[in-house]
C-alpha cells in the first residue's frame, strides 16, 4: 500500500511530506493502524543532534493514535475497528518487561532510538524503493498508517476524541506517570516542577488530580499562567533564592521534585529544595557532566533518572482517559492541531516554545 508520510532525510534538514511505500502487512504479533493524530515530542526533533545514531532516511512520530485496519491474527488481543493509542516499544521478555516494566526493556534504546526490530525492516521504502529506517519506537506514526507491534497499541473508548489521544503515550503519560507511579505522590505530599512544557504541565494535572501540592518553575510567563490554571504555585526560574522560596511554598521542602530541563543550576537548586529524603527525578537526558554542590544530597536526598514515567502503558492510558473524562487531567488544553503537510511549521512552533504539544493530523482523516 501507498500513504503519505513525513520524512527525514538529514539531520540538518527539514521534514519532507512524501510517499512511502508498505510491501507487506503486519505480522502474527502486529497491527495496522491508520493514524488519525500524532503528537511531536521533543525526543522526535532530538534526532537531529544524535550524533548519527539515530539511522536516517526515517519516517519519525511516537506519540500516534489510530484505528486498526488489519491485524495478524486473534494473538494480538485486537480487532478490525478497534480505537488505539500507541506507546514504546519493549521486547516483552527481559527481566524488566516480566516485572512491569517495560520502560526499562533490555533492549529500550535499539528498539525504539537506533533502529527498531529487524525483523520485516525491508518492507517499508520510500516511492523509490530507497530503504527507510525500521520502526521509529514502535510506530514511525508521522504517517497516515503504522504497523506496530500489538503490545504497543493500548485499546480506548471510541467515544475520545482519538486525534488527540496520541500524546498520552509518551510525553503525558511520562509526566503523570512520573508523579502517580514513580513518586507515588498523593494527598498532603509536595512537589516542584521544574520546566513547564508538555512533561511537566502533565506533571502539575497529576499532581492536582491526586491532591498534591506544586510548585512549577519557568522561565516563560505564559506557561507559568498554565501552570497556575492547572493547580500549581507559578515561580520564576530566575527567582532569586530559588530553593529558599520553593521550601517556602512547600512548608519546609519539596516531598518530590521532577525535571524536564536538563540544566544544572536547577537540577541543583532542586535538590536543595527537598526536604530530607526528598527524591528527585531526571526526565530529560543529560548532554553533559552534572555537578553536584556541596549538601546538595545531604540528609537523605536522592536523585534517579524517570523513564516512561516508570509506566505500563495498558494500565496509566486508560487511567488518564478517566482522569480526562472527570475534568482532572485536562491535557486537550496543551495542544494545537497541525496537518501533516505543516510537520516543518509545528517543529518551528514547538522550538521556539509557541506551542506546548503539537498534534499532525494525516490527511484525509
Amino acid at each position: 500500500m501507498r500513504f503519505g508520510a513525513a520524512v527525514l532525510r538529514a539531520y540538518d534538514a527539514e521534514f519532507g511530506v512524501e510517499e512511502v511505500l508498505l510491501h507487506s502487512g503486519p505480522a502474527a504479533d502486529e497491527v495496522l493502524v491508520e493514524i488519525a493524530g500524532c503528537g511531536m515530542c521533543r525526543t522526535d526533533l532530538a534526532v537531529r543532534r544524535s550524533a548519527g545514531r539515530s539511522p536516517l532516511p526515517a519516517v519519525l512520530g511516537h506519540e500516534g493514535a489510530g484505528v486498526v485496519v488489519e491485524t495478524g491474527g486473534p494473538g494480538t488481543g485486537l480487532g478490525a475497528g478497534d480505537h488505539v493509542v500507541l506507546s514504546f516499544d519493549s521486547c516483552g521478555r527481559c527481566r524488566s518487561c516480566l516485572n512491569a516494566a517495560p520502560a526499562y526493556c533490555d533492549t529500550f534504546a535499539p528498539l525504539n532510538l537506533f533502529g527498531g526490530r529487524a525483523e520485516h525492516a525491508a518492507r517499508f521504502t520510500d516511492a523509490a524503493g530507497g530503504a527507510l529506517a525500521p520502526r521509529w519506537f514502535g510506530q514511525s506514526s508521522f504517517a497516515r498508517y503504522a504497523v506496530v507491534p500489538a503490545r504497543n497499541a493500548v485499546r480506548v473508548d471510541p467515544a475520545l476524541p482519538l486525534e488527540l489521544l496520541g500524546p498520552l503515550g509518551c510525553g503525558f503519560l511520562t509526566g503523570a506517570g512520573a508523579v502517580l507511579h514513580s513518586f507515588a505522590a498523593g494527598p498532603g505530599d509536595t512537589l516542584v516542577v521544574l520546566g513547564a512544557g508538555a512533561v511537566g504541565l502533565a506533571a502539575v494535572m497529576a499532581a492536582t488530580a491526586a491532591g498534591v501540592l506544586s510548585v512549577a518553575v519557568d522561565r516563560h510567563p505564559e506557561r507559568l499562567a498554565l501552570a497556575e490554571r492547572f493547580g500549581a504555585t507559578p515561580l520564576p526560574a530566575a527567582a532569586p533564592d530559588l530553593p529558599g522560596r520553593i521550601r517556602r511554598l512547600t512548608d519546609g521542602g519539596a516531598c518530590y521534585a521532577l525535571d524536564t530541563t536538563a540544566a544544572a543550576r536547577l537540577i541543583n537548586d532542586a535538590l536543595h529544595a527537598l526536604r530530607p529524603t526528598g527524591h528527585l527525578g531526571l526526565v530529560a537526558r543529560l548532554g553533559t557532566a552534572l555537578p553536584l554542590e556541596p549538601g546538595a544530597l545531604d540528609r537523605g536526598r536522592r536523585i534517579s533518572h524517570i523513564c516512561e514515567g516508570d509506566a505500563v502503558p495498558g494500565l496509566l492510558i486508560p487511567r488518564l482517559t478517566g482522569l480526562w473524562r472527570a475534568g482532572l487531567f485536562p491535557f486537550d488544553e496543551l495542544i494545537r492541531t497541525y496537518p501533516l503537510a505543516a510537520v516543518n511549521e509545528a517543529e518551528r512552533d514547538c522550538e521556539a516554545g509557541r506551542v506546548v504539544k503539537p498534534v499532525l493530523i494525516p490527511d484525509p482523516y
